[in-house]
C-alpha cells in the first residue's frame, strides 16, 4: 500500500464536501496513510473542519494515519487554535 495525496482546493469549505468525501474514501480504501496537501488552500471554515475530523475518524478505525503537509498561514492558524495537531501529524 502506497500514500494516497488529496490536494485540497484554495477554498476548503462546505461546497467541497461531496468531492471530499469521495476522495477520502478512496484513500482510505487505497492507500496505508492519507495526505491533505494543503499548499493551495487559503480560506478553511467550520464544515472543513468538521470533514477532516470525518476523515480521522475513518482513519483511526482502519489503524491507517493521516498527514497535512504545505500547511501554512491562516489556514494553519486555524488547524492549530482547533487542535489538529492531535489528530494529523503535521509534515
Amino acid at each position: 500500500m502506497s500514500d494516497f495525496v488529496i490536494r485540497i482546493p484554495e477554498r476548503f469549505d462546505f461546497s467541497t464536501h461531496k468531492w471530499f468525501t469521495a476522495e477520502y474514501e478512496n484513500g482510505v480504501q487505497s492507500g496505508s496513510t492519507v495526505i491533505l496537501d494543503f499548499s493551495n488552500v487559503l480560506y478553511v471554515d467550520s464544515s472543513a473542519l468538521g470533514m477532516m475530523v470525518l476523515l480521522y475518524r475513518k482513519l483511526h478505525e482502519c489503524s491507517k494515519k493521516g498527514i497535512i503537509k504545505n500547511l501554512d498561514g491562516t489556514a494553519k492558524d486555524i488547524l492549530d487554535m482547533a487542535n489538529f495537531k492531535n489528530l494529523y501529524q503535521y509534515e
